[in-house]
């Protein structure tokens, strides 16, 4: 799942970790930090599953599914360095079903290198306190048989990703180990669980979903996203962002922010990986029914990692990694 890879020189401070630049690390001392772009597509909210995915009715929310997996696909083409990560079947499976022969024949070559990865991958991302077991199991295998049938068995999602479903149960977590997830990712939390783990550098754990039955098989790793499921702020790079800020890096231009861009994006990461154990943190880019113009994502991220690169030269290595 993990998309962009860059490290940050880091030094361990009792259970956290505190950011600094004064020297160049090994790689092992190094804080990975790791770019994830992907989109939140819910499979019916404000607007119908066909509104949705039409884009449809959009005085009531702009959004258009469609658009979205029409936008990434080309950029992914035109980049092998390029990836993205998708989660509901429900729209995939429809999207798949319009395109030709050599749209399909591309999706499968990037699916196949790596580019384009199935997270969850069930029909939706499904509510876990008002839903049935039998509903959960159902959902997600109509979802994982489309990716089996279609891409084969590399392509089998590893990561649970539940990022934005309101509180969580054990049995999610059962029934996802059963499903030999290698991960679960979690979004929402309550508010004082999250400021609690937070602060004691709890937001990653090995969930046992069932102690007295499954016992060891029903064990997960579980971390808890930083940011809920979105880009931290001031580096959401899509078209709908109130907030975008692009990286503007022509120095003959008003507006120049290189320097002042990474020095934001160092202290947000730094800032992160201060609440967590291990010398790991996700940065999720993208959030709901965004991408529709992939490009404004993809060309602010390839400057956003080439001068964090850049000006931090032996203290930052940067590569794409999955």
């Amino acid at each position: 799942m993990v998309i962009f890879f860059f490290t940050v020189s880091l030094f361990c401070l009792g259970a956290a970790f505190e950011c600094k630049f004064d020297r160049a690390l090994n790689d092992d001392e190094k804080l990975q930090v790791h770019l994830v772009p992907h989109t939140h597509d819910d499979v019916g909210w404000l607007k119908t599953v066909d509104e949705y995915y039409y884009g449809a009715n959009n005085s009531i929310q702009h959004a258009g599914v469609q658009y979205i997996l029409d936008s990434v696909i080309p950029q992914l083409t035109a980049d092998s360095t390029k990836r993205f990560i998708y989660v509901e079947i429900a729209f995939f499976e429809r999207w798949w079903n319009e395109q030709n022969e050599a749209m399909k024949t591309e999706v499968k070559r990037l699916v196949e290198n790596k580019q384009l990865e199935f997270i969850n991958a069930g029909w939706c991302m499904n509510d876990e306190a008002a839903t049935h077991y039998n509903a959960i199991i159902d959902q997600m295998t109509y979802g994982l048989n489309f990716v089996q049938e279609t891409f084969g068995s590399e392509a089998r999602p590893r990561i649970a990703w539940h990022i934005d479903p309101f509180g969580h149960s054990n049995e999610q977590a059962s029934i996802f180990a059963q499903m030999s997830f290698d991960g679960f990712f979690l979004g929402r939390i309550d508010y004082a669980d999250k400021e609690l783990r937070l602060k004691q550098q709890r937001m990653e754990l090995v969930w046992r979903g069932s102690a007295k039955n499954l016992e060891t098989d029903s064990d997960i790793f579980t971390g808890v996203l930083y940011n809920n499921y979105a880009a931290p702020p001031g580096f959401c790079y899509d078209q709908s962002c109130k907030d975008a800020r692009p990286v503007q890096d022509d120095p003959s231009l008003f507006g120049f922010n290189v320097d002042e861009t990474v020095e934001r994006f160092v202290q947000e990461t730094c800032a992160q990986a201060s609440h967590y154990k291990t010398n790991h943190i996700i940065l999720t880019m993208g959030e709901d029914f965004q991408y529709e113009n992939a490009n404004t994502w993809y060309k602010n991220l390839d400057k956003l990692i080439k001068y964090v690169k850049q000006v931090s030269g032996n203290m930052i290595s940067i590569r794409s990694n999955h």
